[in-house]
């Protein structure tokens, strides 16, 4: 059994990058990612959103398959993300150590779905289409990216909403810490879609202009679509190597208010962060930056603020949310935020909080507007909040 886990190998792509590299280069630049939607024909066309810039058959060639087997967008995200974080940790052999894989996702290869479910339901075409729609169900597109791999000892998908990957990393440290397993390569992935983009849009949460989280006008979020991967290691199969980080504590709980709405206090938010430090055994005041769910929508960052301060009082440390970057990538927020908080500390960066004006009238503190470089950053503290009050908290330490 591992008392610690190390984080020794990141792999992301989304609007702002299509890896770890291009990803920080525009972080240091505050280059956001949002913009117009490309690759999908909707009548919400007019939305900004953070789309990656490739086309599903350009993300076939990145992830190196082959163009003949069906793929979702959502398979092709989380391969190209998975395929970086592995390589990045410098695993040649899987099998040297028990590895497993951890996914989240939230709506699959529902991109996939809807081009073709028309064609699938005519019965003298359904056969043809079959293969497409496998790759609806979530856990298809685990599958896909552990073939890849050679991950064979554990496969797991989660979907928790907005809290998928968060949660994948969380159950992957677990499974280190209790001997389970070795290795773990643990994240999300999901890709845009009109099913997605049609749905915050009846929930009346999209904004049409670029997003601003915590702002006091703040509209709305801004759907994106990506992935994120982060290699956990125990001690025994990381010593010798670099060891980017450790996540030192994390907590998923639940404050069962409402579907789709946070609670007006943060208590699922609160709790979570609240068990996240206790399990870390640090206090609120040793965390050096925040990088919040943020999503820029009215319940969202109240709730969420609140329970900061809840947590925080007076104190609250430098924050910003980087959906304001990315676009909100749903099940993948969580993989993508933490390969950035390993990378604030990493590169002792504090990114900024992007759009942002006017304070809002409910919170005391105001998220950090420019980029800090050479900071001091020893904890990061990043939070992934889902439907349904399913809210989680990672804690990052530097090493």
């Amino acid at each position: 059994m591992s008392k610690r886990v190390f984080i020794t190998g990141l792999g992301a792509i989304s609007a702002i990058g299509s890896n770890v590299a291009e990803s920080l280069s525009s972080l240091l630049q505050g280059e956001t990612g949002i913009g117009t939607l490309k690759n999908i024909e909707t009548k919400l066309a007019h939305m900004p959103v953070g789309e990656v810039k490739f086309t599903t058959e350009e993300l076939k060639v990145k992830a190196g398959v082959s163009p003949e087997i069906p793929h979702s967008r959502t398979d092709l995200l989380g391969l190209i993300a998975a395929q970086e974080a592995l390589k990045h940790a410098g695993i040649d052999d899987v099998s040297a150590f028990k590895t497993g894989i951890i996914s989240g996702t939230s709506v699959g290869g529902m991109s996939t779905t809807e081009q073709n479910w028309k064609a699938y339901l005519d019965l003298s075409k359904s056969g043809a289409f079959l293969s497409e729609i496998e790759s609806h169900e979530g856990g298809y597109s685990t599958e896909k990216i552990a073939d890849s791999l050679g991950i064979k000892a554990y496969l797991n998908t989660i979907s928790t909403a907005c809290s998928s990957s968060s949660n994948a990393i969380l159950l992957g440290a677990r499974l280190i810490k209790s001997g389970f397993l070795d290795r773990v390569v643990a994240g999300g992935t999901d890709a845009l879609s009109k099913f997605t983009m049609n749905g915050f849009n009846t929930l009346m949460i999209l904004d049409e202009e670029l997003c601003k989280p915590f702002d006091q006008n703040r509209k709305g979020l801004n759907l994106g679509e990506g992935a994120g991967f982060v290699v956990l290691e125990s001690e025994k199969a990381s010593a010798g190597k670099e060891r980017l980080a450790e996540l030192v504590g994390y907590a998923n709980t639940n404050d069962a208010y409402h579907q789709t709405a946070s609670s007006p206090t943060g208590e699922g938010a609160y709790l979570a962060i609240s068990e996240t430090l206790k399990l870390a055994n640090v206090k609120p005041s040793d965390v050096s930056y925040i990088n919040a769910h943020g999503t820029g929508t009215a319940v969202n960052d109240l709730s969420e603020g609140t329970a900061i301060e809840r947590v925080f009082g007076e104190n609250v440390p430098p924050i910003s949310s980087t959906k304001s970057f990315t676009g909100h990538t749903l099940g993948a927020c969580g993989g993508i935020e933490a390969v950035f908080s390993v990378l604030a500390i990493k590169h002792g960066l504090i990114y900024p909080n992007l759009h942002y004006k006017n304070q809002m009238e409910e919170l005391t503190f105001k998220p950090n507007l420019k980029l800090v470089e050479n900071a001091e950053v020893n904890l990061v503290l990043s939070n992934s909040f889902g439907f349904g009050g399913n809210t989680t908290s990672l804690l990052f330490s530097k090493v």
